[in-house]
This record gives C-alpha cells, structure tokens and sequence, in this order.
C-alpha cells in the first residue's frame, strides 16, 4: 500500500528495520498508539536542541497535541527565544572540527558564542532579551512577586511585539508552549546563561534571589501535574539526552509513592534518544532496566532506546507523528499492512 498523505511514516515503515532504525521505528508506532488510545507524553529535552533548531517540528507537534508538558533545561528555554527574535544573527561553522585555537578566539571577538557548529549572537539575542526580562525581574522584586523561572519567559514572549521577529514564529517551540500554557520544568535553571545574569543582578542587590521559584518548588508543583497528566491511559517519557533535564521529572513516581505516600501511576512509555554508551554509572547511557529498581518503570512499560544523534531522529518521529495525527485512518491501515 502507497499514501502521498503519509511519505514519511511510509519511508519508516519501508526502510526503518533493524539497528537504530528498527528501535525507531518501535518508538514511533508505540508513541503514536499511546497518544491516539488518550494518552499523553511528558518532554525530556537536554543539549542544545533549541540552538539546533528543533522547534521547526517541536512547535507542530505541540499545537497538534501531541506534547503535553516538557521538562528543558535553562539554556534551552532561553536559546528558543533567542532564535526567534535574533535569527538573522547567528552564523554557522559547518568546519568547526577543523578550528583552531586562534579560529574559536576571533569568534569571541566578534562577539559570538558557538555552539557546536552554530552560535549565537551576544548583542542580538543576549544584550537584546536582557532589557525586557531584566526590568521584569526588577518589578518583581519591588512587589515581592514570585514565580517559576519559565513563567517569567512565557510573558516575554506572548508579550514582546512581532516586530521583533526574526525567526518563524510557527518554528518557535517556547511560544507554541505559552501559548498552550504548557506545565514546564526548569530544573537547574542557574546553569543558563539568564540564570547567571539574574545571579549578577542579585548579587549587585537589583533583584531578590525569592522572585525566582525554586527548584524543589518546581517539584512540589509537579507532583500536582503529574496526577493530572497520568489520568486515564497515562503519561508517557519522550527523553532527548541525559543529565538533570529527564532525572528531574521522571523521579517523581517514585517520590509520589515513597515520599509522599500517595497513589502514583507509572510511566506509561519511555523513549531515550541519546548517543551516550551504557557505562558505570552514567545515567545518560543506563538502559531502561535500571529505572524498574528506582520504580520509574514497570516491566511492563513499553521502552526504547535510539542511540542516535536527536538532531536526526527527532524531527523524522515528529514529522511521522504529525502525518498520523492528520491522516489516522490511513496511518492505521500502513501500520496494519506493514506487520503482515
């Protein structure tokens, strides 16, 4: 059976066998199944991913319903906003493999700040966002207001005016969650580069370290959305990378349960994409089977693990996703065709 609606989940069901690919395509058909059957699934995005600029498929998918919440960390909250209103002034080094010290010396003196092999602009994104959240940070302050970290981004960028835009506001994945109001968490939000200007501005006396909610506050309201995300057929755990941005929140079952003493309803999917090899120790690279000791998971639990670069995978997922999501009678009649 051939779809011109479907190319791409057609192109996976097709190729997509074994290896990498084959674990995939698994994620994808369980992912699609877990969110047509009413589930929902919870966002783990480490790295540099809004840098990458995943939000041209990210932002979709979450006006499309298939992102229900997301857990980022702060550099990736803050770059999604920097690559809407300063776009026009990132510069890319496809041959930073081959830069020297002296290469990587001249960008800082340009003012730029690389990321792999793209940066972004000190004045345009930096300097430019600073004088609208730095003011609000200050009459926080001032009115003893309090909020979490990503509430103070969420204004910013319903309100800053589109005359601002440089980048695709439909590819912006920060604006696509504000204007959903999505549940975010920011856990280590200091480890950002507006968490070290917010620090600076503290530290100076401008703004009180209180405005910003706290970490185990970010926790203490997760424990609430999580209920109310695992209702009915569940939450799932997409996962990009390792580190605080997935520990953070997946750790909440097990807190819910034991810490808490409440009724918690395991993850009901887990997806890991991430090209860390399993060692001692490294969470990054753990297989889901480790996360049944902790009780995140259950034996039961559908998981899978792409060791892949997420700049490649995600937005492939993604783009199949949305096919299904608009097509999914013809969706279910490929899948059907292609387990026979």
């Amino acid at each position: 059976m051939t779809s011109t609606s479907l190319p791409i989940l057609e192109f996976v069901l097709k190729n997509y066998k074994n290896f990498n690919s084959r674990a995939t395509r698994d994620a994808l058909l369980a992912y699609w199944e877990h969110v047509h059957g009413g589930g929902r699934m919870f966002w783990a995005m480490a790295g540099a991913m809004s840098s990458a600029q995943l939000g041209i498929t990210l932002a979709p998918a979450i006006r499309a319903g298939l992102v229900h919440g997301l857990s980022v960390t702060g550099a990736n909250l803050e770059e999604s906003l920097f690559r809407l209103v300063a776009h026009k002034g990132y510069k890319d080094f496809p041959e930073y493999r081959y830069f020297t010290k002296q290469d990587d010396t001249r960008i800082l003196n340009d003012r730029m700040r690389r990321v792999t092999d793209t940066s972004i602009p000190e004045d345009e994104a930096f300097r430019a966002v600073e004088k609208f959240i730095v003011p609000m940070w200050k009459r926080a302050s001032e009115t003893g207001d309090r909020r979490f970290w990503h509430e103070y981004f969420y204004e910013l960028v319903l309100t800053i005016g589109e005359d601002l835009y440089e980048g695709n506001p439909d590819e912006s994945w920060l604006l696509a969650a504000a204007k959903a109001n999505l549940p975010i968490v920011v856990p280590g939000y200091e480890d950002s580069t507006f968490g070290n200007i917010f620090a600076a501005h503290v530290k100076v006396g401008d703004c009180h370290a209180s405005i910003a909610k706290s970490g185990i506050e970010y926790m203490g309201a997760f424990y609430d959305q999580y209920t109310t995300l695992s209702e009915g057929a569940g939450v799932g755990f997409f996962q990009i990378g390792g580190g605080i941005a997935g520990d953070f929140p997946i750790c909440v079952v097990p807190s819910l349960k034991y810490d808490l003493e409440a009724v918690a309803k395991p993850w009901a999917y887990f997806c890991q994409i991430s090209d860390s090899t399993t060692s001692y120790g490294s969470y990054s690279g753990a297989t889901p089977n480790e996360k049944i000791t902790w009780d995140k998971l259950t034996e039961d639990t559908p998981m899978f693990v792409i060791e892949s670069d997420a700049t490649i995978v995600v937005p492939l997922m993604l783009s199949a996703l949305l096919e299904c999501q608009r097509h999914p009678a013809e969706a279910a009649a490929l899948m059907e065709a292609a387990a026979k």
